[in-house]
Parts: structure tokens; sequence; C-alpha cells
């Protein structure tokens, strides 16, 4: 069995999907491998990764709303608002999402269905540099 590891650092302007998929299908491909486990992994707790349509973006904006209703920016709600309003609502976003994604190497391509994307969710109003892991084990 091989492993190759790589970071991706993603540059985000503020709240919102970045999609990657693109940069972890290339980079899968270039190890050789035919059939394995793509795992990524997020290095941050106020942003996380999902798989989502990659078709139309109303789906992200809708996200982004939604998680927007579900842990509001309300420093009355929350103990911890020393690192800002959207810190705590960005760690429990991130907690609601997750940090890390699994996807089958089939025949030397990434499982993915016909409209899915590999997405970070970036859930601070500022800019960021984050950093995401990608491990593939395989044959």
């Amino acid at each position: 069995m091989k492993q190759a590891v790589r970071t991706l650092e993603i540059e985000t302007r503020g709240q919102g999907l970045y999609e990657f998929t693109r940069e972890a299908e290339r980079w899968t491909a270039s190890q050789g491998l035919h059939t394995g486990l793509l795992t990524i992994f997020c290095r941050h707790t106020s942003a996380s990764l999902v798989i989502q349509e990659n078709a139309d973006p109303d789906v992200r904006t809708d996200l982004v709303r939604y998680f927007q209703r579900l842990a509001p920016e309300d420093d009355r709600l929350y103990v911890h608002t020393i690192e800002g309003s959207d810190d705590m609502p960005a760690h429990l976003r991130a907690a609601l999402t997750g940090v890390q994604l699994s996807i089958p190497l089939v025949d030397g391509a990434l499982a993915l269905g016909t409209w899915q994307g590999i997405y970070l969710f970036e859930h601070r109003r500022s800019p960021h540099r984050r950093s995401v892991l990608l491990h593939l084990s395989g044959e």
C-alpha cells in the first residue's frame, strides 16, 4: 500500500463555500493509484469541509444563509466573545458540518457523484488562509 500527503492552502474572502475539487482531483491523479481512499482534513476550528452540489451557485448561497440563521452572530447568546461576534457562531457551524471527509478512489478517480464538489466552508466574515491536508492511501 502506498500513502501520500499534501497540504493545500485555500485563500478565502470571508463567509462562503470555496470549491477545491479540481485541485484534489489533480493531485490524487498524479499519485498514480488505482484504488484507495482520500481523506481530507481541515486544520481549523472556525472553517469546515462539505461535499455539496457544484452546479447551481444558489445552493451555496442558501447554505450560508441557513447556517447564519442556525448559529446567529449575537454576543448575548455566547460566553466566548473575545475573538469577535462571528467567532463562536463559526465554531458552532464547523462542529455541525465537520472537518474531515473521506472519498473513495475507484479506477484512479475520486468517486464523486455527477453534481458533487469538495468545498471549504469558511464561517468567519474576514478573509483567511486555510490549511487543508490531503492524505491518500491505496494501491
